[in-house]
């Protein structure tokens, strides 16, 4: 009978030891989970931003006048810099829109409901409803396209729709790249086109 109790002491001390033990373990992991994860926050914040891009004339800047127009102007509701980071950004968690302007004035806009600037590398990543509408009434929708400012070249890997107008088609595709003023585009794949002009009826 003793050794029966002493038995049963035993198990009991076990189960006691090991349950201390994972709860010991868990708490611990919980703890140094939550210290792992470093809160980032931006360096600060600005409401209502405009940023805007101009461009020196190198013909005027050889002659000694320096003179800059605007190529580009992008606002936004809220903007938070991360320019403090190894990896500096900005992000506009609201959406934003780009007016893109040409040497002859006329503007293309871009509109998208998330953007990410990495000022290192010059890159601007574009999400959500992303939609570029030019002067001349062409259209492009993608959840996202990126945008190299240095090469001043656009292009993505997620389905598009073309709208030309000038031609009267509707192009769906998957994966392009062009430049601002769709002067040249490449499309990757592309699942046809669609007519969108009007037939005169005879009479």
């Amino acid at each position: 009978m003793k050794k029966k109790g002493l038995y049963y002491f035993r198990s009991i001390a076990i189960v006691i030891t090991m349950a201390m033990l994972f709860y010991s373990c868990a708490d611990s992991y919980k703890r140094v989970g939550d210290e792992a994860i470093k809160k980032i926050f931006p360096s600060a914040v600005a409401e209502d931003f405009t940023l805007t891009y101009t461009e020196t004339d190198e013909l005027e800047k050889n002659e000694g006048v320096v003179s800059a127009h605007v190529i580009a102007v992008l606002t936004s509701p809220i903007s938070n810099d991360f320019d403090n980071l190894a990896f500096p950004h900005r992000t506009f968690p609201d959406g934003l829109m780009v007016e893109f302007f040409d040497e002859k004035g006329e503007k293309s806009t871009v509109t998208a409901d998330y953007g990410i600037i990495y000022s290192s590398t010059n890159l601007i990543d574009l999400q959500g409803n992303v939609v570029i509408e030019t002067s001349d009434g062409k259209k492009l929708e993608a959840p996202q396209l990126y945008w190299d400012r240095t090469n001043d070249w656009i292009f993505t890997q997620e389905k598009f729709k073309y709208t030309n107008p000038e031609e009267g088609t509707i192009m769906d595709g998957e994966g392009m790249d062009f430049n601002r003023d769709f002067s040249f585009f490449n499309a990757n794949k592309t699942y046809g086109y669609m007519s969108i002009k009007e037939k005169k009826i005879e009479e």
